[in-house]
């Protein structure tokens, strides 16, 4: 992976050819566990760019094509997929959220603020969520439903407990 600096942008310029701007994916982990990826919307590279290993049973992809460009058609075989955990993505379209981070044993480790435009894929432990403006967003999750079977509830952090990443308290 070569790097790239220039008065405007610094990134990374991949095998491939294509350029990965820097801080506009962002990790949460603990330790060297992988929590959840935050895509801000600001990020961008040329042609496809699949965020996740292959081996997450949810795959996020960011692609950029110039008008013309033809996907080929095509049908998705039938492949028997065994999920044992959740991952779920989140599209936020208006507004700002505040997501708190929590690990398998419900401790609380951290937030940060989604903005209209961010994507975020949630890879493990646990999470809650705060309106900070009024929000809209789809969520996309693996099914089939298991309804109450599918989540244990928990009691989350109260508004003057959030820690935001770098250690700054609201």
């Amino acid at each position: 992976m070569k790097v790239i600096t220039d008065r405007l942008t610094a990134g990374f310029l991949l095998g491939d050819g294509r350029k990965m701007f820097m801080g506009q994916i962002e990790e949460v982990k603990k330790r060297n566990k992988l929590l959840a990826m935050i895509i801000r919307n600001d990020y961008e590279c040329q042609g496809v760019d699949f965020i996740t290993p292959d081996a997450y049973s949810q795959q996020v992809a960011y692609m950029h094509h110039p008008a013309g460009k033809t996907i080929d058609a095509h049908v998705h075989n039938l492949v028997h997929r065994n999920v044992v955990m959740t991952q779920e993505v989140l599209f936020l379209k208006k507004g700002v959220l505040r997501v708190d981070f929590y690990d398998e044993y419900e401790d609380y480790l951290e937030s940060r603020d989604l903005h209209a435009g961010d994507v975020i894929l949630l890879v493990s432990g646990g999470h809650g969520f705060q309106a900070l403006e009024e929000v809209e967003m789809v969520e996309v999750k693996q099914g089939p439903y298991a309804g109450e079977e599918d989540k244990k509830r928990f009691a989350g952090i109260a508004a003057d407990q959030v820690v935001y990443q770098g250690g700054k308290t609201v």
